[in-house]
């Protein structure tokens, strides 16, 4: 029964209510009922995790969540990562997080992975880490395939946040499950699952109600104000190096402190 999974499903089916969301699932036949999976998701959102859990629901099914390990500074954060059998990502100890997703794969569990990492600026599939494929050929299960959007429109990076009664449309994917043999050249599956992923992004942008010129939220490709990749990538980078500095700013202040105790 997992009562607090069970809690939070209650409570973001509340929320998607209380702001009006107008939710559409495609291809909720290609999740497996049964058995182990990993559902590789494009990242344009903070909330875009919402959608690709509740279409899970939908097929009772539940996902286990790759989340950043720094989440687990937080009490109750501890407390929801323990109970809903997410799973930490430390970057420093990658290898941690990889055997515990292969392990919960293996057990039968869905483990959602996010192949960009962080979120894309741009609103298109930025580049792929190759996890996503060599755990599910690890665990000889399953990718299926995930494209959420429209949660940009509600809080993301360099977006107004809309977070009210919006009635904001949000479409969910999902693709015909790839399976992987344990051999797998997971470089070249990945290119090929970033391919497959994009067709299925603009399949779900076609079908998506037109949206004003120069939306905060709309690809530069679609006549949206969002930066390009190259643009992005540039912010990105920057974001990345302040990030690099601070940690080792505090790093700097820990030694420190050691040395005057």
């Amino acid at each position: 029964m997992e009562p607090v999974f069970r809690t939070l499903e209650l409570i973001a089916n509340g929320l998607v209510r209380g702001q009006g969301l107008k939710l559409r699932f495609f291809g909720l036949e290609n999740i497996p009922r049964t058995g182990g999976a990993v559902l590789a998701v494009n990242h344009t959102a903070y909330t875009d995790f919402i959608p690709a859990a509740l279409g899970l629901q939908k097929e009772g099914r539940r996902g286990r969540f790759m989340i950043k390990s720094e989440v687990m500074d937080i009490g109750i954060m501890r407390f929801l990562v323990h109970h809903c059998k997410a799973v930490p990502v430390d970057r420093s100890a990658g290898a941690d997080a990889y055997r515990a997703a292969v392990d919960s794969l293996s057990s039968g569990e869905v483990v959602v992975v996010y192949p960009e990492t962080t979120i894309s600026r741009s609103f298109e599939l930025k580049d792929f880490k190759n996890g996503a494929v060599r755990m599910a050929a690890e665990a000889g299960v399953p990718v299926v395939p995930c494209i959420v959007w429209g949660a940009q429109r509600q809080m993301s990076k360099g977006t107004r946040r809309r977070m009210g009664r919006s009635g904001i449309p949000v479409d969910v994917m999902y693709g015909p499950a790839v399976h992987y043999p344990a051999d797998v050249d997971a470089d070249a599956a990945t290119v090929e699952l970033h391919t497959t992923m994009d067709q299925m992004l603009h399949r779900v942008q076609d079908g998506y109600p037109e949206a004003p010129p120069g939306a905060d939220w709309l690809p530069a490709r679609l006549g949206g104000s969002a930066p390009t990749p190259d643009e992005a990538l540039v912010i990105e980078n920057a974001e990345a190096a302040e990030k690099a500095r601070l940690r080792e700013e505090r790093r700097a202040a820990e030694a420190n402190q050691d040395r005057d105790r």
